[in-house]
């Protein structure tokens, strides 16, 4: 029995994937990548936005034309929200909720032997020892889902009443996931999240707590953060950094520069308080890189308050700006409020945040030119001409490094020095050492991504 799965999202949906991945294969499954051969298709849906709910239609529809024999289950955020009207999709079998999918692979197994088709209650097949979905769904690292849900209710946020309460795992058994994963060759976790700063407060602990526990009972290499709200972060929080095997970068979603409008969003946040965190990161973390949301085009905001957000995000400097221009969203206090802005306006001022952003990012990559760093290559390898291949992979701080190798390099953590910058000033070129690269074996295309070269780009 083979099952295709598909996210949209975020990366709290990626880490789902990943974690009924290596259930279904404990449970008699292959995970397959094309969609045409699977008898199960999943999609982990969201909604953060209305564009997010309609493109979750959109992708059932297009999964039930193209194998229409599979049966096609819908989860996440837009099967939460409106799970009637998802259960009326062609072709969708069945509609798991965000409150029952830590038992999606049971539950699934249960209604399909209902119909009168047995799948799979134990393996059917046996893995190579220590394999892990994450290889087998291609990825290069492991993403952590180490809670679900949050307690506070941003303005023009849905996701709280699709998510709904917090709930942490126990630091126990996202250690645990950890080790396993470390054994079975990843060598970085992105730890994820609806509310990641918010991590055991039911359970008493905190996210500082769970951070100490991974650095010393587990011998992973290298520990990301996904998006962290800025106001969780604890005095002392930073000291952590002190262990190189946590990665010098977060996330940290500002949303708005303006103070004005952080309080219509109902943020825990301003200028002020978010400029002391960021003094913190970069007096006690060398190299720190700080990256964000921004909402262009809130309701209400006036061009002074938007001159006010531009100013104050180039005062911190981040290394990358994620732009979302406003999405009315049903169901929020946000959509209530007046003076909604034209499409025309968040247009023109997501183009001014545009130039800023890249001009912010040029200048970051230009401070890292001439530095050494150890850098995790990843799959997707293009090849460049015979024998030669590009790869790609972050530097600790997150900055996308390409550097052009003769072997086989995939999920191998080794030292770049930072060249120049690419063309277009949105990534870095490193070298790496002759006598490195002699060492690598040629590249097996078994093991890796399938190759693409240039000509096919």
């Amino acid at each position: 029995m083979q099952v295709y799965l598909r996210t949209l999202g975020c990366r709290l949906n990626e880490a789902e994937l990943q974690t009924w991945s290596q259930q279904f294969i404990d449970t008699g499954y292959e995970i397959s990548n094309k969609l045409d051969k699977a008898d199960v298709m999943i999609l982990n849906t969201c909604a953060v936005t209305g564009e997010a709910a309609r493109k979750s239609r959109q992708i059932l529809r297009r999964m039930h034309r193209e194998n229409t024999s599979a049966k096609l289950v819908v989860t996440g955020c837009y099967a939460s929200l409106d799970e009637s009207e998802a259960a009326e999709i062609l072709g969708v079998d069945l509609v798991i909720p965000n409150s029952k999918k830590d038992h999606l692979v049971e539950l699934i197994n249960e209604q399909f032997r209902l119909d009168g088709e047995l799948l799979p209650t134990m393996p059917a097949f046996a893995t190579e020892p220590g394999e892990a979905a994450l290889f087998i769904r291609n990825r290069d690292r492991a993403f952590i889902k180490i809670q679900d849900g949050c307690r506070y209710k941003c303005s023009y946020c849905i996701v709280t009443k699709a998510r709904g309460s917090e709930k942490s795992r126990t630091i126990s058994h996202i250690v645990k996931e950890i080790n396993g994963l470390s054994v079975s060759g990843v060598n970085e976790v992105v730890l994820t999240g609806v509310h990641v700063g918010g991590y055991g407060s039911d359970l008493g602990v905190t996210l500082k707590d769970l951070i100490e526990a991974i650095l010393l009972d587990s011998d992973i290499k290298r520990v990301r953060f996904a998006s962290v709200e800025p106001w969780d972060l604890p005095e002392g929080f930073f000291n952590l950094f002190d262990n190189k095997r946590l990665m010098p970068h977060m996330h940290l979603p500002l949303q708005s520069g303006s103070n004005t409008v952080l309080r219509r969003m109902s943020r825990r946040c301003n200028q002020q308080s978010f400029l002391s965190i960021m003094q913190q990161a970069r007096k006690y973390v060398s190299g720190f890189n700080a990256t964000t949301d921004i909402i262009v085009g809130f309701p209400g905001e006036t061009d002074y308050e938007w001159q006010e957000s531009l100013e104050f995000i180039q005062r911190i400097g981040f290394g990358h700006v994620h732009i979302f221009s406003y999405s009315h969203r049903e169901g929020t206090r946000a959509a209530k409020l007046e003076q909604q802005l034209s499409s025309a306006v968040k247009k023109q001022r997501s183009k001014e945040l545009t130039v800023i952003a890249k001009t912010m990012k040029s200048a970051a990559l230009q401070k890292m030119i001439g530095q050494k760093v150890e850098v995790l290559w990843e799959s997707g390898v293009k090849q460049v001409s015979q024998g030669r291949f590009n790869y790609s992979g972050y530097t600790p701080n997150y900055h996308r490094v390409n550097v052009e190798l003769a072997g086989d390099a995939t999920r191998q953590i080794l030292p770049v020095t930072l060249q120049q910058l690419s063309s277009d000033e949105s990534m870095l070129v490193g070298d790496v050492e002759l006598s490195i690269q002699s060492r690598l074996t040629p590249l097996n295309s078994s093991k890796t991504a399938p190759l693409i070269s240039v000509k096919q780009l």
